[in-house]
């Protein structure tokens, strides 16, 4: 292995406060300049499950996008982030406009949108988003944007979350590899969905509760979604920065020395 150059510490400190930074409750406090604490403790109990379903929805079709058809055309090495957030924004107004019953139809659209920009991000760090795991890698970035309820905070951090998670990812790819998305292969695929989702919904919860904000509206839903986006593009961007130092490190030095950092 090749000794950690001073640049390679620069990515990594910078990796770090990228999966490190304000969740999206805090984000979007900040920008409208009011907490959501209140809309977050008001939010129906009835919309829990919408919100689970919405979530577990998405992140299917994000799964279904990844290993059937994204991504089809040569990719650029840089990504397009700024495009992602204003097509994303657009599903966000029409969320803000009609509200949560409209987060079945919008979610899912967010969501395919915000893999894309995943996968752009990957690619720009040098990740193979051809193969079943580089895509599987993309799909981990939205477990990573929250933690579980389950979770405590021992098994919350980065690398933990990952090691939750490896397991499962790892038998997926392997079926998926194999026999394709139906077969034996589903039920591995259906775990992993089920525990990612589990983690996202967390993260579209904070997002609903923004937009019960009064007087959000369609402009706040777009600003809201653009925070979405923004946060899942700096993990995406912290994930892979890591990955790219870890097949050029090892996973065990990238890791000693990411939890050494302040």
């Amino acid at each position: 292995m090749d000794p950690m150059t001073s640049q390679d510490l620069a990515d990594l400190k910078t990796a770090k406060q990228l999966l490190e930074h304000p969740s999206l409750a805090a984000r979007v406090a900040d920008k409208i300049g009011m907490p959501i604490e209140r809309s977050l403790a008001i939010l129906p109990v009835k919309w829990q499950d919408k919100i689970q379903e919405a979530a577990h929805k998405s992140i299917e079709k994000a799964v279904e996008g990844a290993l059937k058809t994204l991504p089809t055309e040569r990719m650029s090495q840089s990504p397009k982030n700024g495009l992602h957030k204003i097509l994303v924004g657009t599903t966000g107004a029409l969320g803000g406009f009609f509200g949560v019953p409209a987060l079945l139809i919008e979610l899912p659209a967010s969501t395919v949108l915000m893999l894309r920009s995943i996968m752009d991000i990957a690619h720009s760090e040098g990740e193979e988003i051809f193969s079943i795991h580089g895509k599987m890698a993309c799909i981990e970035v939205f477990a990573l944007g929250g933690k579980s309820q389950a979770d405590d905070a021992a098994e919350s951090g980065y690398f933990a979350t990952r090691a939750a998670l490896a397991k499962g990812l790892t038998e997926a790819a392997a079926y998926v590899t194999e026999k394709g998305l139906t077969g034996e292969g589903a039920p591995y695929l259906a775990r992993i969905i089920i525990n990612i989702a589990a983690r996202f919904q967390l993260v579209v919860t904070e997002k609903v509760a923004a937009t019960l904000v009064p007087l959000i509206g369609a402009a706040g839903g777009a600003t809201i979604n653009i925070l979405f986006m923004d946060h899942f593009q700096d993990i995406a961007r912290g994930h892979f920065i890591i990955r790219r130092l870890e097949r050029k490190h090892g996973q065990e030095v990238i890791r000693r020395h990411y939890e050494s950092l302040a």
